[in-house]
């Protein structure tokens, strides 16, 4: 078996198995006790990552400028987390790209197969990470594509449920990167660097972006799974937009494992590994995970 063509197992649809409706979860999906979600998790209720307006950054408020740029300084040093909100992503466009990958989930299984994925790339429809035969999963089905550099965008593999389902998420994700590096320049001159030197270091205008959608379906035992396990995020830079129907995205500060309480239309930015490993002693980048509840 070739395993980077190949699944090491047949794949299961997690959705599948949460439209069966059986009582149980299969064992493939049970967490380790320590790993497992549980109330200690969140025992800083009242706590929340910050939020920051960015409405004033490139406004004539010299002031306001650099009262943003202090506080999106202190949320990397202290936190790795923020939420961004005023942030130029057309609000209207966010709920697009949201629809469109709720009518993508809840096609037909024969629709959604059209796009499942192997490992070569994991670009398309999958249900797990990583070939190793036996391991224990995740309670989530995923949708991973390309978006740059643009020799790997290859909108074959983008789904086409609706007429302008490609055409949206192109849009979406131009928005993103425009977002992303208005923020790479904030970061930068927060470090003392020049303005474009962190972007720069990414690759200028060579910079490598893909988009991955989570999907979580009912879980029948949700103390006993989670979603995605505990991780950071290997890139410099990660935007996560929530669904405000599935609560449940969690970092951990100290010794605490805080849930994010999502403002609408905002964004949550990830200070991802390859920027914490740079700058160790400034930015942080901390664990995220996703617990389930019915």
């Amino acid at each position: 078996m070739n395993k980077l063509q190949e699944w090491p197992e047949p794949i299961v649809r997690v959705q599948s198995l949460s439209d069966s409706g059986g009582p149980l979860i299969p064992e493939r999906y049970v967490k380790p006790v320590l790993e497992r979600p549980s109330v200690s998790f969140s025992a800083a209720n009242d706590v929340d990552i910050p939020i920051i307006d960015l409405a004033g950054l490139y406004g004539d408020d010299h002031a306001l400028r650099a009262t943003i740029l202090d506080q999106i300084s202190i949320a990397c040093r202290e936190w790795g987390f923020f939420q961004v909100i005023n942030h130029g992503v057309s609000p209207r466009l966010m709920d697009h790209a949201q629809e469109v990958w709720r009518k993508f989930f809840l096609s037909p299984m024969e629709v959604k197969q059209a796009y499942a994925n192997t490992p070569k790339t994991y670009e398309g429809y999958g249900s797990r990470l990583g070939v190793e035969k036996g391991a224990i999963l995740d309670w989530s089905d995923y949708y991973f594509m390309h978006y740059l550099p643009s020799p790997l965008k290859d909108y074959n593999k983008w789904p086409a449920i609706t007429d302008d389902c490609r055409a949206v998420l192109d849009e979406y994700g131009k928005q993103l990167v425009e977002l992303c590096g208005r923020l790479m320049k904030v970061l930068s001159i927060n470090l003392g660097l020049g303005e474009e030197q962190l972007q720069n270091a990414f690759g200028g205008d060579n910079i490598g972006a893909c988009m991955r959608v989570n999907f979580y379906p009912k879980c029948p035992q949700p103390g006993l799974t989670l979603g995605l396990s505990s991780h950071s995020d290997p890139g410099g830079m990660t935007l996560l937009l929530p669904d405000s129907h599935v609560p449940g995205l969690q970092v951990r500060r100290d010794e605490n494992w805080i849930t994010v309480k999502p403002v609408p239309h905002a964004f949550i930015v990830n200070i991802g590994d390859q920027i914490q490993v740079t700058y160790t002693s400034l930015f942080r980048s901390l664990y995220l995970s996703i617990y389930l509840s019915i």
